[in-house]
């Protein structure tokens, strides 16, 4: 017996959740029909659409933003010329945490990965290369993951940079190997970032 197109609709959607299989896609769903309210349906859909029509990428470094550009690229009383580069927006989003970084960001939208076929061309790195070509940073600060991943890409930007007169710096990783930044305490971010070093 199968459910009604409606519900295995809302179980595929689901399912299109990063860690989220069957069973829970199941779950959410049924929990949707017998516990959420017409407005609360509503509010789900809303955000959802919002999500999708009110967000945007900052061109300038790759955060979401709800204009033209994001808040941080647009705050003058940062350091334009200090980019700390990144994996993902919940790095971003994490290391603000901390209140204790003033530069800008650059978010790659990943790291390499062979074994899921994403290359360097799938990253966001393009516009970190002509921001230092074009001399618009004293520093780059490589602050991907302390996995295989995060080290490869890391690796590979310094190595695109080392041509160019930008001091290039690696944070220090206060967290484990294999460990996600994003997953981090504030405390081990701040030590991590406290403690970089010429990479």
């Amino acid at each position: 017996m199968k459910y009604p197109k409606a519900l295995e609709d809302l179980i595929e959607c689901f399912s299109k959740l990063p860690s989220v299989g069957r069973k829970s896609a199941e779950r959410f769903a049924l929990h949707c029909l017998m516990h959420l309210d017409e407005a609360d349906v509503i509010d789900f859909s809303n955000a959802f659409i919002g999500i999708n029509t009110d967000i945007n990428i900052c061109p300038e470094c790759g955060n979401i933003c709800e204009g033209d550009s994001c808040i941080i690229c647009k705050d003058n009383s940062r350091n334009h010329r200090q980019i700390l580069v990144v994996e993902g927006i919940k790095d971003l989003f994490t290391i603000e945490k901390i209140n204790n970084y003033n530069g800008i960001y650059h978010v790659l939208n990943g790291a390499i990965s062979f074994s899921k076929g994403i290359t360097i061309n799938d990253l966001n790195i393009n516009s970190l290369v002509e921001k230092v070509k074009n001399n618009e940073a004293d520093e780059i600060i490589l602050a991907t993951n302390a996995t295989l991943e995060g080290e490869t890409t890391a690796r590979y930007i310094k190595e695109l940079l080392n041509e160019y007169n930008v001091k290039i710096t690696r944070i220090a990783h206060g967290l484990p190997v294999g460990g996600d930044l994003s997953y981090a305490d504030e405390m081990t971010v701040l030590k991590a970032f406290e403690g970089r070093r010429e990479y």
